[in-house]
């Protein structure tokens, strides 16, 4: 199977090392509880310190860049010389988290919004089977059925800091309004959409600047991670995104007031894909044979076996991707920690198989899935360096 505009990947020492979530310490999941600890709202545990580095911060704004993990910010460098200068700590402090698992959007999102591990909020995959179905549910894709108030239950971040007096407000493009993903990770929070960088600086330093403090701003800027699925990590496009990322950052920077800081991080990393490192499950019957659903992505995929067939599958599976991947069960995956305690009611949206891609090798779907995603460059969602380690960059007014 062939892949277009592959690029050469930027591989250091560790990149693909396999990195565990650390939940309640130092993930994706612990910076708005810790944010709302520093707002001084209620009950709320300052997981990560920030209030030792933001003393009499009474506003804050929390810009997401999605694609743009730890490992991509010295790619990143020579094209963003804000976020390199905060980086290295002559304009702000740096620090590493962890995503969660899977290293995917959807989940992430969700992760930082409620401050749950994925295993508590239920939203465990790009896609999921319904279960009691045969259906996938693509959380981009997600208008309302099931209900996300229901399918994802924890409330919100936001919720709690408006309940406690905080001016809260969510900045992103005007089309996630109302989407199932939008209300699973953000409600509770004023929907501001910006349908380009420029807007999102001036719209998110509108609020946080005319809002009566405590304030807090979430924003989201999603073309890093889309140019590099598409064009690849340090590709032209790749490098044009993250420039633009930086001059975002720079206005926010520039704009913040003296009671106020800016964090900066992202819900995962990439890496690029060789053409020759591709499985094709629609296009080797033994990896569909006793599948009855297929969910999951490329890199993490959740395979629902029919009746008596776990074993089969697993032992296939095993065998025909062999060092590629870690392919077990739904049982083991969970006992191992990667989602963090799982709630009863959210078991069984994980696959009965779980296979999460070591390397840089991933399992597409041509037939069966859309096109494009067997083609593209740069995927993420397994749990190597790449794909979990994201920063934290700090920047005070």
């Amino acid at each position: 199977m062939k892949a277009h505009h592959l690029v050469p990947g930027h591989l250091v020492p560790g990149e693909l090392v396999t990195v565990r979530p650390q939940y309640g310490t130092g993930s994706l999941g612990d910076v708005l509880p810790s944010v709302l600890a520093v707002l001084g709202v209620p009950d709320s545990v300052d997981r990560l310190g920030l209030a030792r580095d933001l003393p009499e911060v009474r506003r804050v704004a929390v810009l997401l860049v999605d694609g743009l993990g730890q490992y991509q910010l010295p790619v990143a460098a020579p094209h963003a010389p804000t976020l390199a200068d905060i980086h290295a700590g002559r304009m702000g402090s740096a620090r590493m988290l962890t995503s969660g698992f899977p290293s995917t959007t959807p989940t992430s999102l969700v992760s930082l919004g409620t401050g749950a591990v994925p295993g508590a909020h239920g939203v465990l995959g790009f896609r999921l089977n319904v279960p009691g179905t045969t259906r996938v549910l693509n959380h981009i894709e997600w208008w309302g059925d099931p209900d996300p108030d229901l399918w994802q239950p924890v409330p919100t971040q936001m919720q709690r800091a408006a309940a406690a007096g905080v001016d809260v407000s969510v900045v992103t493009r005007p089309e996630f309004a109302g989407s199932g993903l939008t209300r699973a990770a953000n409600r509770g929070g004023g929907f501001v959409g910006a349908g380009d960088v420029d807007t999102l600086a001036e719209r998110m330093i509108a609020a946080l600047t005319t809002g009566q403090p405590p304030v807090l701003v979430s924003g989201y800027h999603p073309e890093v991670d889309q140019t590099g699925h598409r064009h690849g990590v340090d590709s032209e496009p790749w490098r044009a995104a993250v420039s633009d990322v930086d001059r975002l950052v720079s206005r926010l920077a520039a704009g913040l007031p003296a009671d106020a800081a800016l964090l900066v991080t992202a819900d995962h990393g990439q890496l690029n894909v060789p053409a020759e490192h591709r499985f094709d499950l629609d296009g080797d019957a033994r990896l569909r044979a006793g599948v009855r659903v297929v969910a999951g992505e490329p890199r993490v995929r959740y395979l629902h076996v029919e009746p008596g067939a776990r074993d089969d599958v697993v032992a296939t599976w095993r065998e025909l991707l062999g060092a590629a991947a870690w392919v077990t069960t739904r049982e083991e995956a969970v006992a191992a920690g990667w989602f963090g305690p799982v709630l009863e009611a959210h078991l069984q949206r994980v696959g009965d198989v779980v296979v999460a891609c070591r390397d840089t090798y991933v399992v597409v779907a041509t037939r069966t899935e859309k096109p494009l995603e067997s083609t593209l460059v740069a995927y993420h969602g397994s749990a190597t360096a790449a794909e979990m380690m994201i920063p934290l960059l700090v920047v005070r007014g």
